[in-house]
């Protein structure tokens, strides 16, 4: 996503790169975005008033896979900007009527940032700093939901700091799960190689064709450039 005016070729117009961000929703023909304000990019996105033209290319890449599914219930991990995603995950999952019905959950820095989490429904909500209903990390939570019951299959995305913690929990109990990634991409159609991250295989994945998404087996650890900004 960039913005259609004063974005590049002048000294006050940073930057010239357009901004990656996944769909939170799709609803009455419109795409829903979160965005937050941590650098130039998103500040000038955040600065767009009713009216204004954006320029939009997508999508990119691949998704979470639901394909699989299985007898395996849903849980859902989200931190920070990082809970986009999974709201229209939680509108694919719930398509099915006879299915369960997603475990949510997501961290946040503060109670002010916590206020995305009305974009999911039926959330448990934890910050770090302990200013909401419940304090901590998101991954308190998930242990306490695989240590009850391991027969899950988890979906994530957010900072790469709790990304990884998400990935070695699972892999302790070899529960399956899904990580939604996020690096600074360059051209988003795999060319520049500038959002790769090491698989085990010895290759590199281009996170805007390879992923975003990627199994969490593929990855011995999630490197720090690749999650989602706190």
């Amino acid at each position: 996503i960039a913005a259609a005016e004063r974005w590049g070729g002048g000294v006050d117009e940073r930057p010239y790169l357009p901004r990656a961000f996944s769909v939170a929703r799709v609803a009455a023909g419109e795409a829903h975005f979160l965005l937050e304000d941590v650098g130039p990019g998103s500040r000038r996105l955040c600065e767009l008033g009713a009216g204004d033209a954006v320029w939009l290319l997508g999508p990119l890449g691949h998704g979470f896979d639901i394909s699989q599914a299985d007898d395996r219930r849903a849980i859902l991990v989200g931190g920070g900007a990082g809970i986009a995603p999974l709201a229209i995950l939680q509108d694919r999952l719930g398509a099915d009527g006879g299915a369960p019905r997603p475990t949510v959950l997501l961290g946040f820095r503060d109670a002010g940032h916590a206020a995305g989490a009305a974009l999911l429904e039926d959330a448990t909500v934890v910050t770090q700093d302990g200013s909401g209903q419940r304090g901590g990390l998101v991954t308190e939570p998930l242990v306490a939901e695989l240590d009850a019951d391991d027969n899950a299959r988890v979906y994530a995305c957010g900072p790469a700091g709790m990304l990884e913690a998400v990935r070695a929990l699972c892999a302790e109990r070899s529960v399956p799960a899904q990580l939604a990634l996020e690096a600074p991409m360059a051209c988003g159609f795999g060319a520049c190689y500038g959002c790769v991250v090491a698989t085990r295989t010895g290759a590199y994945a281009r996170l805007c064709i390879d992923g975003p998404v990627l199994d969490a087996e593929l990855l011995d650890a999630v490197p720090e450039h690749a999650g989602a900004p706190a």
